[in-house]
């Protein structure tokens, strides 16, 4: 008899989008991102992982040599030099095709990486948290998502974690 606790595909990949925010160096904003072939997409096979990412800053910027505070002048702040996950993620696919794929992240999108989004042909957005749901930045995100007929599914999920173990012996 196969085993009847295994996760969901949904859990699954929220949880790699999880796991993929641990490599986050931002003390404040650990965020994740998982892009997922859909069962509408150019693939030949739904539920294969395209590319992940979280944010941090671009290649070949050192970590040290740029701030990491929310707070002050704006050079002087994280926000005009971190790329976020939904963003590196797509940029981590390198050219390969998004179109009816579909976005796992642990916190709802802004209005640039929405625009990156509709773009690159993403058709849903599965998210856990949207709790900058009343700022003018997620607000004109919903707004583009839903003119461009972007899915958008807030993931009710019964796992509360998923434990990872490195010692397989």
């Amino acid at each position: 008899m196969k085993r009847q606790d295994y996760i969901s595909w949904d859990d699954y990949f929220m949880g790699i989008a999880l796991l993929a925010a641990r490599r986050s160096k931002d003390p404040s904003t650990q965020v994740g991102a998982c892009i997922v072939s859909g069962d509408n997409s150019d693939h030949t096979r739904p539920n294969t992982i395209l590319s992940v990412g979280y944010n941090g800053l671009p290649i070949g910027c050192e970590d040290d040599q740029f701030p990491w505070g929310r707070e002050g002048d704006f050079l002087d702040t994280k926000y005009p030099f971190v790329v976020h996950a939904e963003l590196n993620a797509i940029l981590n696919a390198q050219g390969k095709s998004l179109v009816g794929s579909k976005l796992y992240v642990a916190l709802f999108p802004c209005n640039e990486c929405c625009k990156a989004i509709i773009q690159s042909g993403i058709r849903e957005v599965i998210y856990l948290s949207d709790k900058y749901a009343q700022t003018d930045a997620v607000r004109a995100s919903k707004k583009m998502f839903e003119a461009a007929g972007v899915k958008l599914t807030r993931l009710e999920t019964a796992t509360e974690s998923i434990e990872l173990n490195f010692d397989v012996e």
